[in-house]
């Protein structure tokens, strides 16, 4: 077995990314504080062909060094918004047909393994803040809650592991399981 060099990957360019057919989803990020969570989540919406991510808040916007040093380029690739107030990202996303979820631990969430999607349908992904989470007020306006199963201490993963995690899941389910 040998390892592959990067220009073995065939990868898309900046322009042919933004040419290509997107996976129905926007992450949006409430409050995230950061600057590597924030690119991580860029490197892995290119990686997945998300649609969109929505900054919220006090979440920083490219250009910026410490975030570019995470996403690699994909904050020139990945489409963006900023919102000063996360509200008006859910607000227009419903406004644009999107069904929106909380990725949180809240009363009635649905297990992640248990979330079935319709290919039918647009998704929007509201990951929050660190220390506190997605907003309550984001909660309550959110379509329902999805949360990933943990089995250890620890309360919470990473905001960007819980992306990748997220992410990975739906996009598989998207496009390798059989509808």
């Amino acid at each position: 077995m040998r390892k592959l060099k990067n220009s073995e990957l065939n990868r898309k360019s900046i322009d042919e990314f933004k040419e290509s057919e997107k996976t129905p989803i926007i992450i949006v990020l409430d409050n995230v504080r950061s600057l590597n969570n924030i690119g991580s989540v860029f490197r892995t919406s290119d990686a997945l062909l998300v649609e969109a991510v929505y900054l919220c808040g006090i979440t920083a916007t490219p250009p910026h060094r410490e975030l570019h040093k995470t996403a690699l380029g994909a904050e020139d690739s990945v489409y963006w918004e900023y919102f000063e107030k996360t509200e008006d990202a859910v607000a227009k996303l419903k406004s644009n047909g999107f069904d929106v979820y909380s990725v949180e631990q809240a009363e009635n969430s649905t297990s992640l393994e248990n979330f079935t999607m319709d290919s039918s349908k647009k998704y929007a992904l509201v990951f929050g803040n660190e220390v506190k989470g997605v907003q309550q007020n984001i909660v309550s306006l959110s379509e329902g809650c999805i949360e990933i199963p943990q089995f250890g201490t620890k309360h919470s993963f990473n905001v960007s592991v819980s992306c990748g995690i997220v992410l990975w899941d739906l996009f598989s389910k998207l496009n390798y399981q059989k509808k």
